[in-house]
């Protein structure tokens, strides 16, 4: 044993065992302070749960290296005391103590690396790992899913399956996003996932596909660039409907649902938003196909298709934008964020998010001192007695630039499409647009009344 001791004294292990200490010890600490929530810093997060487990690694790995050349030299006839391996003899007092206090050194070293790479693992899957770490890269995502109906959901619960060969396939793709990171060659802006997860795998965990949901109703508001700020207002039917495999009925907008009906198309690109060509299957196994605009031809049309999925309407679940800077401010005034009451800021508001600005913080900067200097020039009486009310729609406009316009990202308003609807983008109309038409000259359906009506 002593000899193995005279072994592992060469530069490289002492080095080992120095950074393998100092790490341990690290580790375990911030580990306890992790535990308790006294930290919240992503980087720190990476430093510690990342960088500090794979240095305790490199220093395991240099203490018997350092032992090996170390007896390489002394093989080669260098200076040594001696080469053989060491004897142990369990009899041995000494022995007996130094074997012990290995094996408990080697569980100790199991349990630390165990926790890292669990801890490791369990950040990485985090919220705050996906959203914060790369903070101007996936701003404009994170913004957007904070604000969404789904911000209680865990990015992985959609991003990334169950089991060894999802996660492993998800890292590699977070390592290749990394390197374009740190080389600094990532799009502006970052384009959706071309695949997602099916619905079935994520959101049929909370929403039940044969439930039927009926009708909802939806107000939707909006406001003049008079200076009274006009209200009006549309109450819309929505007929979400649902369907039924046992009964073999799917009605409204959730007939889409693939219940009791297939829909197959073939799109052109990634974001799925051109699609020249459409299959149907009912319930009785019947078919039929339409044809829009660049629609491919004879074996053409034995080109994989894309059943339809959930997500091909409800694309943006999670990072919801708004499709105008109009659309945007309208919302804010009917939820209250901005105030009506104040002459033309319906006008100036969408003026001011809608200006271009290099960055960010100009483009904020610039949305106080617009709205300021038009009360100030043209009501000076108003701004002086009612300067709250106005820092408040100051305050309101801002948040609404904040959710949806990211400069440094190249993202504003209507960057990313979403396909709920058919106002602002083509949505429904992506094959509901009476241009998809059958061989005998039958267009697909646009009645608007099969999906919601004007009350």
């Amino acid at each position: 044993m002593a000899r193995a001791a005279r072994l592992i004294r060469s530069p490289v292990s002492v080095a080992g065992m120095v950074l393998t200490t100092i790490s341990a010890v690290l580790f375990l600490i911030v580990f306890l302070a992790d535990l308790f929530g006294l930290h919240t810093n992503p980087y720190i997060g990476i430093v510690f749960f990342l960088v500090l487990p794979a240095l305790f690694l490199i220093g395991l790995g240099l203490i018997p290296l350092g032992a090996w050349r170390e007896r390489r030299r002394r093989a080669l006839g260098r200076p040594a005391t001696e080469s053989s391996w060491p004897k142990l003899d369990l009899n041995n007092p000494t022995h007996r103590t130094v074997a012990v206090s290995i094996f408990a050194l080697t569980m100790v070293n199991v349990i630390i690396v165990s926790l890292a790479a669990y801890r490791g693992v369990e950040y990485m899957d985090s919220v705050q790992f996906c959203g914060t770490v790369c903070h101007d890269v996936m701003k404009p995502e994170y913004q957007a899913y904070q604000n969404s109906p789904h911000s209680r959901v865990a990015c992985v619960a959609c991003h990334i399956g169950p089991g060894a060969a999802s996660f492993a396939q998800a890292k590699l793709n977070g390592l290749n996003q990394v390197m374009g990171v740190v080389r600094g060659n990532y799009p502006r802006p970052i384009p959706p996932p071309a695949s997602m997860r099916l619905a079935r795998d994520t959101c049929e965990g909370c929403h039940w596909p044969e439930k039927m949901h009926g009708d909802k109703v939806v107000r939707i508001a909006e406001y003049a660039n008079d200076e009274a700020n006009t209200e009006s207002v549309t109450t819309l039917r929505i007929h979400v409907g649902g369907g039924s495999a046992q009964l073999g009925i799917a009605t409204g907008i959730h007939w889409h649902m693939n219940v009791s009906n297939v829909v197959e198309f073939l799109a052109v690109d990634e974001a799925r938003q051109t699609i020249p060509f459409i299959k149907v299957t009912d319930a009785s196994g019947a078919t039929r196909e339409y044809f829009g605009a660049g629609a491919p031809t004879g074996q053409t049309l034995n080109a994989p298709l894309h059943r339809m999925d959930c997500m091909d309407c409800h694309n943006r679940p999670a990072h919801t934008m708004s499709a105008t800077a109009g659309r945007a401010i309208d919302t804010a005034i009917a939820q209250g964020e901005i105030p009506r009451t104040l002459p033309f800021i319906r006008r100036e508001a969408v003026k001011a998010v809608g200006a271009e600005a290099p960055t960010e913080d100009a483009g904020l900067e610039a949305i106080g001192q617009a709205l300021r200097a038009f009360y100030n020039t043209t009501q000076p009486a108003l701004y002086q007695s009612r300067r709250n009310e106005v820092e408040r729609a100051v305050t309101g406009v801002k948040a609404v630039y904040a959710r949806n316009v990211f400069p440094e990202m190249k993202v504003g308003f209507g960057t990313y499409p979403n396909n709920i609807g058919h106002i602002d983008t083509p949505g429904c109309f992506r094959c509901h647009d009476d241009e998809h038409k059958t061989r005998e000259g039958k267009a697909l359906g646009q009645d608007c009344e099969t999906c919601h009506a004007i009350e």
